[in-house]
């Protein structure tokens, strides 16, 4: 099966990564950055191009959601397959006489980030039998943990992973402007973070749960909220502690 991957950026790159490493080769590798084509074709060995979009049987389209529909548009084949990676889109998106499908990985990208590709959920929604089979191969050959999921359901997969994920990221990063507002290293907290991370394999998170608004410590809460100069993150601070107390009716 040749396979086009379509992009430049963090999901193209790993996929490219993904199938080459589980000895899938693709074919192509098209976009617009050509500075970073360049990098991934380098470093995997796949031709690429800014300006040619080359016949497949299966082309993978790993841009964001906002450029889905646009770059699906110049994929004329008939009758090849055509897949995104978006957690939200639903496949009906993709524009053209072809065969729809998505193909969503569930895990943050980050190009200086090694991945176990073998651990990623992957989520396959096709429109025929033959199709999820095919897919359902293709990804196996990647990870071990393939699944079917609906537009529907992947939408409330992805939301889930924006909690999960993106806004606890965001955490960090606040976490970290005040650790070096007071020049104390980040790295302190590294073992604190992979524990709590750790506990959540053994724990439900409702029950892992820890810290001063748990704990009604209204005294701390307080302190704290004095020591926050900034106004976003005490409102941050605030509204956290809050949904804490409200999930635990304190």
């Amino acid at each position: 099966m040749q396979i086009v991957i379509i992009g430049s950026g963090n999901v193209a790159y790993h996929m490219a990564k993904a199938f080459t490493k589980n000895g899938i080769s693709p074919i192509h590798i098209f976009g617009r950055n050509e500075k970073e084509l360049s990098r991934i074709s380098e470093e995997l060995h796949i031709p690429y191009s800014t300006d040619h979009l080359k016949d497949a049987d299966l082309y993978i389209i790993c841009v964001s959601d906002n450029s889905v529909e646009e770059v699906s548009k110049m994929i004329t084949k008939e009758n090849c397959l055509v897949a995104h990676t978006s957690g939200s889109l639903p496949k009906e998106v993709l524009t053209g006489s072809y065969r729809k499908a998505s193909f969503y990985p569930l895990q943050t990208f980050s190009k200086s980030k090694e991945l176990d590709y073998g651990k990623i959920p992957f989520f396959i929604e096709t429109e025929n039998e033959e199709d999820k089979k095919l897919l359902f191969e293709l990804a196996s050959q990647v990870s071990s943990n393939v699944m079917e999921s609906d537009h529907e359901k992947r939408k409330y997969i992805h939301l889930t992973a924006v909690f999960a994920c993106n806004f606890v990221n965001h955490l960090f990063s606040r976490a970290k402007e005040i650790s070096d507002s007071q020049e104390i290293p980040f790295d302190y907290f590294l073992p604190l973070i992979d524990e709590t991370v750790q506990k959540i394999h053994e724990i439900e998170p409702k029950q892992a749960q820890t810290g001063p608004a748990v704990r009604n410590d209204l005294r701390i809460l307080q302190l704290h909220e004095q020591l926050i100069k900034d106004e976003e993150s005490l409102e941050i601070y605030k509204t956290m502690n809050h949904s804490i107390q409200k999930m635990y009716e304190l």
